[in-house]
């Protein structure tokens, strides 16, 4: 029998300790159990990609593309209209008033669910859910019932001589409606994480309550009330289905950039209807521009508040 009979088989190499501390297989790093494979994570992130750019990116590639597509002037000719600085200035308003209520509104009942327990709180979150679950157009039609010449107080209106619906208070009443949960939603997670430990504290120092809430829980939740607002304007500057319904489309009047893009568009100008449109993109992007900062320097500062 030769000698390569008795030859022992070389062991395997082990695995040793990365630069990192964690164990490799012949100088690859081991794939998790939970981990996917190269294939798998592949495909994914190019169905995301792919979702991404043709329903995301390619649509506003398009709105800027049309709205410029016949040159400058004409773009710059579509905001000459007074019509659309009409729908311009109306829907600035609108977000002007929508925004500072939603503000309101959504610090008192974060404030009120986080830190205090009382009967109806539950009820008082269902509420809060509530416009993410309505369609914005079935907001609209129970405005109309209510408040119309013939609704349920609309009688009383008349007599008052205020018009709701088909006039300006009930497009701001119906962006209200659509957009108040977002800020108390941001909010409502972040201070049930912060606890009233340090509202406490403050407590035993003598502060009074509003005290605390401008030096304590104001300064604790700052980001994420940013990031909420600015979730809350771009809601208001983008609705359509709500206001669409009662405001009655009266043109220089009544109709905010989205409606009066869509009465553009009916008209076959498209030139103007895509260059206001490009506006409404163009603000939507600034303010997804401020929100990821927003998000990155409120999740830095959350994360240095963990480590301390």
């Amino acid at each position: 029998m030769s000698d390569a009979s008795f030859a022992l088989e070389a062991p395997e190499k082990p695995a040793a300790p990365s630069a990192t501390g964690q164990l490799t297989l012949g100088g690859r790093k081991p794939r998790l159990p939970t981990e996917e494979s190269p294939a798998v994570r592949r495909t994914l992130i190019g169905v995301a990609v792919g979702f991404l750019l043709l329903f995301l990116l390619a649509p506003l590639i398009t709105v800027f593309s049309e709205a410029l597509r016949h040159g400058l002037g004409a773009f710059l000719e579509a905001f000459a209209d007074p019509d659309g600085w009409a729908a311009i200035r109306l829907t600035l308003l609108v977000a002007a008033i929508a925004v500072p209520c939603n503000l309101v509104f959504g610090v008192a009942a974060a404030w009120a669910i986080a830190k205090f327990e009382f009967r109806g709180k539950a009820f008082l979150i269902t509420l809060i859910d509530l416009p993410f679950s309505v369609s914005p157009v079935v907001a609209g039609l129970i405005y109309v019932l209510l408040y119309a010449d013939h609704g349920l107080f609309g009688p009383l209106l008349k007599e008052a001589h205020i018009r709701v619906i088909f006039a300006i208070p009930g497009v701001v009443m119906a962006t209200i409606f659509v957009t108040f949960p977002f800020i108390a939603r941001e909010l409502i997670p972040l201070m049930e994480e912060l606890g009233n430990t340090d509202e406490e504290a403050a407590l035993t120092l003598g502060a009074s309550p509003w005290r605390i809430f401008w030096t304590v829980t104001l300064p604790n939740t700052k980001w994420a009330l940013l990031y909420g607002v600015l979730l809350c304007n771009a809601r208001a500057m983008g609705e359509f289905g709500a206001v669409s319904v009662v405001s009655g489309h009266i043109r220089g009047l009544t109709t905010t950039m989205p409606l009066h893009i869509e009465i553009l568009y009916n008209e076959y100008q498209f030139t103007a209807a895509f260059a206001v449109a490009s506006l409404l993109a163009s603000l939507a992007l600034v303010t997804l521009g401020i929100k990821s900062y927003l998000e990155h320097k409120y999740a830095g500062e959350l994360a240095a508040g963990h480590r301390h």
